[in-house]
């Protein structure tokens, strides 16, 4: 096999660079999709390779079902069998313990307690030279790194998995003991999602969010069934039960180290632009801005279903109290993303639904 003429320390400070490059990116990614097409990049960028693959099989079958690549220009995500009809029988050698090189190609099973796949560099011999023995070194330095990543993210999002179920059986047994009203529709996290993603609130955000939709009100269940249903004005006993939920939910949730980043959403959901909310009575930026996210849906969806106490609103009269209380009770850039994304067809219909 051919050598490469580099010396015994600049191999090492590459392996050690390698491995830190891509502990880094491990540890800014949340999901399989996003790891593998800039783990693709990356290898591109440290390999000097004009494109790299990375292929996931099926645990059992065998067969790829995911494949990620580069090509220097554009990033290219397959994941159903249409897409994936023509991997070759190179791929599907190397993702079952085969292994390749050749000057204008490498390729490496990512093997744990079992085969997860194959990851593949190319290079254009004529155009970059020939790779040897060192690239080959490198790129199993990659494979193993990237085997770890996949394997703690698979665990992750079975511990996902376990969670979101567990907050699914919740929601099922507010329903069962009459708290129907306090469980939200599907729609009402998509309509908090929009918002957030409209406020480009980054991707991890977006998913406190996803949890802080359905876990918010959960501290509801000690509150009488009966004062939450009450159509006269509240007494100042009733009124402080009641606003003790948000620390109760709290109290529930905090054993799950997971869902930590939720709490201060959860506990300042009914805080007010203006100070004058509970139970800290922060005000503006003070407020984390999932909270002040939660609160103007929270509001918009009581406003069109109704409650005991008062009608309900159209859509549009619910945004025209949104526009009145902005910079008050709600935060004036989040009712600024309902009236702009109230245009948007498929905003007005999650509305419509959430009314209904």
């Amino acid at each position: 096999m051919l050598r490469h003429p580099i010396s015994s320390s600049k191999r090492y400070h590459l392996v050690l660079s390698a491995v830190h490059m891509v502990y880094r990116l491990v540890n800014s990614t949340y999901t399989v999709k996003e790891l593998t097409l800039r783990l693709t990049r990356l290898l591109c960028q440290f390999i000097r390779a004009s494109s790299a693959s990375v292929y996931l099989v099926h645990p059992v079958k065998k067969n790829v079902i995911i494949c990620a690549s580069f090509d220097n220009q554009i990033n290219i995500w397959r994941d159903t069998p249409k897409e994936l009809k023509d991997v070759g029988e190179d791929v599907l050698a190397v993702s079952r313990g085969a292994s390749v090189l050749k000057e204008d190609c490498i390729g490496l099973p990512l093997i744990a307690d079992d085969y997860l796949g194959a990851i593949f560099v190319r290079r254009s011999a004529a155009a970059e030279g020939p790779f040897n023995d060192f690239d080959y070194e490198m790129l199993s330095v990659f494979a193993e790194q990237v085997v770890t990543a996949l394997k703690n993210l698979q665990l992750h999002q079975e511990h996902e998995k376990i969670i979101l179920g567990s907050i699914a059986s919740f929601g099922n047994l507010l329903k069962k003991q009459s708290y129907s009203r306090l469980t939200h529709p599907p729609v009402y996290m998509e309509i908090v999602k929009m918002i957030a993603v409209y406020l480009k609130v980054n991707s991890d955000g977006v998913k406190q969010l996803e949890y802080a939709s359905m876990l918010h009100d959960i501290g509801i269940i000690d509150v009488p069934y009966d004062i939450l249903s009450k159509r006269g004005k509240l007494t100042a006993q009733e009124l402080e039960l009641i606003r003790r939920h948000t620390a109760q939910s709290v109290a529930l949730i905090s054993p799950v180290a997971y869902l930590k980043p939720v709490l201060p959403i959860i506990l300042h959901h009914h805080e007010k632009y203006d100070g004058s909310g509970y139970p800290s009575g922060l005000k503006k930026e003070q407020i984390p801005l999932g909270a002040r996210i939660i609160a103007g849906v929270d509001a918009f969806e009581a406003m069109v279903q109704g409650r005991p106490y008062r009608s309900s609103l159209s859509v549009d009269g619910a945004l025209d109290e949104l526009v009145k209380h902005s910079g008050s009770q709600f935060d004036p850039k989040v009712v600024n993303a309902f009236v702009s994304l109230s245009s948007q067809k498929k905003f007005r219909k999650l509305l419509s639904l959430l009314k209904s």
